[in-house]
């Protein structure tokens, strides 16, 4: 049987969906704080369960029967390490044989500033010591969140601000993050083994504006702000600075010390790994961030 916590998320549907395509439902155990959410997949035969990580009484019977764990880091930036703790305590507790982990790029050096890290990078020692088999996907910024977000605003303003200057990274397709976990959860890759899932290219944020500008058929100027300046940007708009589990009020859903920290890390190197991860684990190779961006582009504003 194979868990998928978080079940109820983007990234869990989607890794549930990509496992059904070779495997009965009723092989997977999907848990989540809304198991309403997830009424679809119990039809199907799959079973959903309630837990909460900041309830560890709820998690040993929520992965009872389970042999293979997803665990999905939750969003709480600053303040999940106790949470993915309790996850990976009571899966032990619960006989569960394997946790697989989703971090982030750039997690292992202790150097990096990007606040982002510091949770993944504790959560992946207290995985080392579990006495678990494991492996850590330490997925790079998603080309998504470029393409669907920061795109549409450069088109329709000519501008695209950013605190990362000429730093690069390998921006990597949602999409192969999710076929990398489920193929892990199907068989593939070593057990004990870091994954670096990132996309084909390294690319700075103004070669991704350029090829914004040049799939839009709109000018796009490349603005470099400092750290403080970001976090001005980001203030007037409404984000918040530290991170909550309702992110609603906000804009988007990140809080701007992630981000501010995160571009800073970028800029300065931090993130600039690049591996062939996804194509040894999936069979096939890592999307481009041109092509994400193109996949994108029907939904920016006419130029």
């Amino acid at each position: 049987m194979i868990i998928v916590t978080g079940a109820s998320g983007g990234f869990g549907r989607a890794t549930v969906n990509r496992l059904l395509e070779s495997m009965p439902a009723n092989q997977l155990i999907l848990t989540t704080r809304t198991p309403a959410r997830l009424s679809d997949y119990a039809e199907k035969g799959a079973n959903v369960r309630f837990a909460d990580y900041d309830n560890p009484e709820s998690l040993p019977e929520a992965f009872s029967g389970g042999e293979l764990m997803l665990l999905i880091s939750t969003s709480r930036v600053g303040s999940r390490v106790a949470q993915h703790r309790n996850a990976i305590v009571a899966a032990k507790a619960a006989g569960v044989r394997k946790v697989i982990y989703t971090s982030i790029i750039g997690a292992g050096n202790e150097a990096n500033p990007a606040i982002v890290t510091m949770d993944h990078r504790a959560t992946e020692t207290d995985l080392r010591n579990s006495g678990l088999a494991w492996n850590v996907l330490r997925d790079g910024q998603y080309a998504e969140a470029l393409a669907d977000l920061v795109a549409p605003v450069a088109v329709a303003t000519g501008e695209w601000y950013a605190n990362e200057a000429e730093g690069r990274i390998a921006l990597v397709s949602r999409d192969d993050c999710v076929a990398s976990a489920a193929a892990i959860l199907r068989g593939a890759g070593r057990d004990n083994t870091v994954y670096e899932i990132t996309g084909p290219d390294l690319l700075s944020y103004r070669e991704v504006a350029a090829m914004v500008s040049e799939i839009s058929g709109r000018p796009v100027a490349y603005r470099v702000v400092t750290d403080d300046e970001r976090f001005e940007q980001w203030d007037a708009i409404g984000v918040p600075r530290k991170a909550s589990d309702d992110m609603s009020a906000s804009p988007i859903p990140w809080c701007s010390e992630d981000m501010v920290t995160f571009g800073r890390a970028i800029r300065e190197g931090y993130m600039a790994g690049q591996s062939n991860a996804v194509e040894e684990l999936t069979g096939r190779p890592a999307v481009s961030m041109h092509d994400v961006l193109i996949k994108a582009s029907g939904s920016w504003p006419p130029a």
